[in-house]
């Protein structure tokens, strides 16, 4: 691909590219949160590589390969099993998310991070939630687009003459706006076959009270019905309404934006009144990709201050590692217009860079400024990073700070052997035709599974005459669509955006785990060896024994048809390794595992609780 050349556009690129098209700025904020969020979920998970991820886990190679796992499901984590090349997968998986993250190699890094994200969930597809199928379905279409065109060591490091087009128009930018309208309109499709969402409107009365997502200030507003039946109707009317504001041709700019502010707010009122993990988070970013050109620029125009378009920046033409320096703190610290000149070019400025072993920051009164202050000065500059050069300032930080650049200063030859990898090489953005069909036609083969997954719904089959669903199973399940199934199962594009769709769920309780010791005493293994305790936990309490969302989707599976399947390998985990950890009379004999069912009710009736014993199993075997 060539580095794009600005060309006049034709009368219908004019009126779908405010639509269909993102801001290259846009992207890369949208690169920087999507990156932000994979570093966190692989932190997240990392605190269970052992439990959850490798063969002395819950969930064996064997067992998962067995039982669980699509034919043309892959994963390099089942390469081994041992927690160690557990270990090294996922800080594979971190290091190149950092890369995504800062944008070098930003196309290469998308595509790794891919592949080991597909990777990672098919290793343990049980512990899997909504936040987990959008991030994939997210990063299969940020392969296609340029991601590391703005704010990226990629972008610093362009050694292109030619500029960069503001917006771009392709068929992965298509394919990703309407990806990203499929998530809530095939929500809202799937909740509409639920009457619980519509007519009765007690949708979000049953989301708040499932408490395996329980927070705080969801529980508090189950004391307001009124509110809640507005919840329910205003969530579904945003679902399948609100995404329609982004195809308005008129006003594009404020509609885009009163949709955005929109969506984030939800995505914020998700967060704060339930527990799901990181999908608030990614929702919220998800929407800047959405962000217009005028905004950029409006912003781009209160930025350009006195103090900002004064500023120039000199450094050693003969030292490789300080150029580098300079053109990625220009572009990290967001001052894009700041020119920056070679000190050899004004011999006053290469007396004082000589006379001082220092790069040289003239500020808008033309005061010099050198070393650690001139870097202190530089970031007070920059319109994200400015309250930094507070703490770069302090007296203390200020002589280890200037120590700090001494030292490299003198050592230069060294300090460029770690930016040795990091090469000036011209940034591409067009629009490719070849790229353009194949992401037309893989997106025209996910919104074919979109519909198909719609049509296989039970919710929606009790909704339709015979007639009708044996006319829609006669396309959807047609021997020609059948045989394309491989496709998604490889490339993990089987999408179901059934979020508390068609109805949240209802199967409430908790679970107790009943270890007999040699002794003929009993434990709770759930609470660490404690006394059994049937009470119903509180919401502080089950943060304590699910401590992140891959563990409340585990018991929420077991509890399931899954967990047929799950249990055996569960309870053989607990037996080996609480027997690993006790001795002589404490050893555990066997164990029984309870599920205390508490179905949410209708408002108004009282709850019955239930106890079942779900898997007995001994643990004489484990010695």
């Amino acid at each position: 691909m060539a580095s794009s050349v600005q060309k006049p556009k034709g009368k219908w690129v004019s009126k779908v590219e405010p639509l269909f098209g993102f801001d290259l700025r846009s992207l890369a904020v949208f690169r920087i949160g999507v990156a932000i969020i994979l570093i966190a979920d692989l932190l997240i998970r990392a605190k269970d590589i052992t439990t959850l991820y490798s063969d002395a886990g819950v969930l064996p190679r064997t067992a998962l390969i067995n039982e669980i796992l699509n034919p043309w499901y892959w994963s390099v984590h089942l390469l081994g099993g041992q927690p160690f090349i557990q270990g090294v997968v996922f800080l594979l998986a971190g290091l190149i998310a950092v890369t995504l993250l800062v944008g070098y190699r930003t196309r290469l890094a998308a595509i790794a991070s891919w592949v080991l994200l597909i990777s990672l969930h098919n290793r343990n597809p049980t512990v899997l939630f909504a936040a987990d199928d959008m991030l994939r379905a997210l990063l299969f279409w940020m392969m296609f687009l340029p991601l590391g065109a703005c704010y990226s060591v990629d972008s610093a490091l362009n050694s292109s003459s030619k500029p960069l087009p503001k917006r771009i128009l392709t068929g992965a930018t298509f394919a990703l706006t309407l990806q990203i309208y499929y998530v809530y309109a095939f929500s809202a499709a799937f909740k509409t076959t639920s009457d619980i969402w519509f007519p009765k409107l007690t949708a979000v009365y049953y989301a708040l009270s499932f408490d395996q997502y329980a927070a705080p200030l969801g529980q508090f507003l189950l004391n307001f019905p009124p509110l809640l039946v507005f919840s329910t109707f205003a969530t579904l009317v945003l679902e399948w309404i609100g995404p329609l504001f982004l195809f308005i041709p008129w006003r594009t700019t404020f509609f885009r934006c009163a949709t955005i502010i929109t969506f984030i707010l939800l995505h914020i009122g998700f967060g704060l009144t339930l527990h799901i993990g990181l999908f608030p988070a990614l929702g919220i970013f998800v929407w800047l990709v959405f962000i217009p050109t005028e905004v950029w620029d409006a912003l781009s125009k209160r930025m350009y201050t006195p103090q900002r378009a004064g500023l120039r920046i000199y450094y050693d033409a003969d030292c490789g590692f300080c150029k580098k320096v300079v053109y990625l703190l220009r572009t990290f610290l967001i001052l894009p217009k700041t020119p920056l000149q070679t000190a050899q070019d004004d011999p006053s400025i290469y007396a004082d860079m000589q006379e001082k072993n220092s790069w040289v920051v003239v500020d808008w009164q033309e005061n010099r400024h050198f070393k650690w202050e001139a870097i202190a000065y530089v970031v007070s500059l920059s319109p994200v990073f400015k309250p930094l050069a507070y703490i770069l300032r302090w007296r203390p930080l200020m002589a280890i700070g200037t120590k700090f650049y001494e030292t490299i200063a003198s050592n230069r030859k060294v300090a460029g052997q770690f930016t040795a990898p990091l090469k000036f090489r011209p940034v591409e953005v067009q629009s490719s035709r070849v790229l353009n069909i194949v992401t037309l036609l893989l997106f025209a083969y996910v919104t074919v599974w979109n519909f198909r997954s719609l049509a296989d719904a039970r919710s929606l089959k009790q909704t339709l005459d015979p007639n009708t669903l044996a006319k829609i199973d006669r396309v959807m399940k047609s021997r020609t669509l059948n045989s394309l199934d491989w496709i998604s199962r490889l490339l993990r594009l089987d999408q179901s955006w059934s979020i508390f769709a068609p109805a949240p769920p209802r199967d409430d309780g908790w679970h107790v785990i009943v270890g007999k010791l040699k002794d003929g005493s009993e434990v709770d293994l759930l609470r660490n060896g404690g006394s059994v305790n049937w009470d119903k936990p509180t919401i502080k309490q089950r943060n304590a024994l699910y401590p992140n969302m891959q563990w409340r989707t585990y018991f929420i599976n077991l509890n399931r048809a899954i967990g047929n399947k799950l249990y055996p390998y569960y309870a053989e985990y607990l037996c080996r390794t609480w027997n690993e950890q006790h001795q002589g009379n404490q050893r555990i004999e066997s164990l029984d595992i309870y599920f205390v069912e508490e179905r949410t009710v209708p408002p108004g009736e009282t709850q019955d609780l239930e106890k079942k014993n779900q898997w007995q199993q001994s643990c004489s075997g484990e010695e």
